[in-house]
């Protein structure tokens, strides 16, 4: 069962500043855990080896997925060799839910960082725009009406992703079937004008967006909220892999990361589509503040997709009040409160 996503994995540079940003951007300010420690357990992703991180996920009390900032501490993170281009092979785009695009646009031109030259809407008729953070990630923030609390922030937590694949066809199985996007609101294929901002001129695409029809459950269901994915393929081209040559963990957005319970369940699902846990945690990891079980598959391109089972989270740390999720009913949801003390653990600039 998947209760939604959970957070958009970011490499970064420097992982203090990066939250920092978004926080007073895009109203990430609510931690679930900080911590230091050795990525043991991702060697077919790392070079075979071990390497040392810092790590921060941090989520927004509107509701949507968090962020894992993720920064490398034992290596040097390292960029894409090439530019990289909408459509190429991996995960292209976060997008975050808004309230009130308008508002959000104005807020964000004001402060440098929105790459649209107006408000757009997107095939079903949705207002969005789209912005870059300082190392050249793009966001894109879509009209919602789903929200868990209203805040100050211009936009909420992640609504979605867009990612490029080479055959869409054969890629919307994975995206369907095991992950449950299993409604169509639009296909199409062309020259869009509200992707001008973030594509080359005269590119054509061929655009899938995919929600979910039925409504999510499980414990944090209720701030995760809806989501949907966007698989957008170029025509006339192939599309390169984003992390050609490079680690999981470096520049970029390294995964997108689903919340589930019944991880036995989820193996043998994913496996009749054809899709193996690439890791697996085995039972319990504990980053400190919080534990649970992980694993990733990849899609037929090579985007990794995580998947986490919480069995603990803080609620509040400074009281040391820690909540253990394992003898829970699955899929019944926190109550409203307990959720609402999250933000206990706000940051504040």
């Amino acid at each position: 069962m998947i209760s939604g996503i959970q957070q958009m994995g970011i490499g970064i540079p420097d992982v203090h500043e990066a939250w920092t940003w978004y926080r007073q951007h895009l109203g990430m300010d609510v931690p679930i855990f900080e911590e230091a420690a050795t990525a043991d357990l991702m060697l077919p992703y790392t070079g075979g080896k071990p390497h040392d991180r810092h790590a921060i996920l941090a989520l927004s009390m509107q509701g949507g997925g968090g962020f894992e900032i993720w920064q490398y501490t034992s290596r040097t993170p390292e960029p894409a060799t090439f530019e990289i281009e909408l459509g190429d092979l991996g995960i292209n785009i976060c997008k975050m839910k808004c309230a009130d695009v308008d508002k959000a646009f104005a807020f964000l031109k004001a402060k440098g960082v929105v790459k649209s030259e107006s408000v757009q809407t997107d095939p079903k008729g949705s207002k969005h725009f789209f912005i870059t953070d300082p190392y050249g990630n793009i966001f894109q923030i879509v009209e919602s009406n789903s929200f868990f609390k209203s805040t100050t922030a211009h936009s909420g937590g992640v609504a979605g992703a867009v990612i490029g694949v080479s055959d869409i066809d054969k890629s919307i199985g994975l995206y369907s079937n095991v992950l449950g996007y299993d409604k169509v609101v639009y296909d199409e294929t062309g020259v869009f004008d509200d992707l001008s901002a973030i594509s080359k001129d005269g590119t054509e695409y061929r655009r899938v967006l995919l929600q979910h029809s039925q409504k999510r459950k499980g414990v944090f269901s209720p701030l995760l909220g809806p989501t949907e994915i966007e698989l957008i393929q170029k025509t006339k081209s192939e599309g390169r892999k984003i992390y050609e040559n490079r680690y999981w963990g470096d520049l970029g957005f390294i995964h997108l990361c689903f919340d589930v319970t019944d991880m036995a369940a989820l193996k043998a699902k994913a496996a009749t589509e054809g899709y193996s846990f690439t890791v697996d945690s085995s039972n319990s990891f504990d980053m400190g503040e919080a534990a649970g079980h992980f694993t990733y598959i990849a899609d037929p391109d090579g985007a990794l997709i995580e998947f986490v089972e919480t069995h603990k989270i803080p609620v509040m740390k400074k009281l040391g009040w820690y909540l253990n999720l394992q003898k829970r009913n699955p899929e019944k949801s926190l109550p409203r409160w307990l959720l609402l003390a999250l933000g206990l653990n706000r940051k504040k600039d």
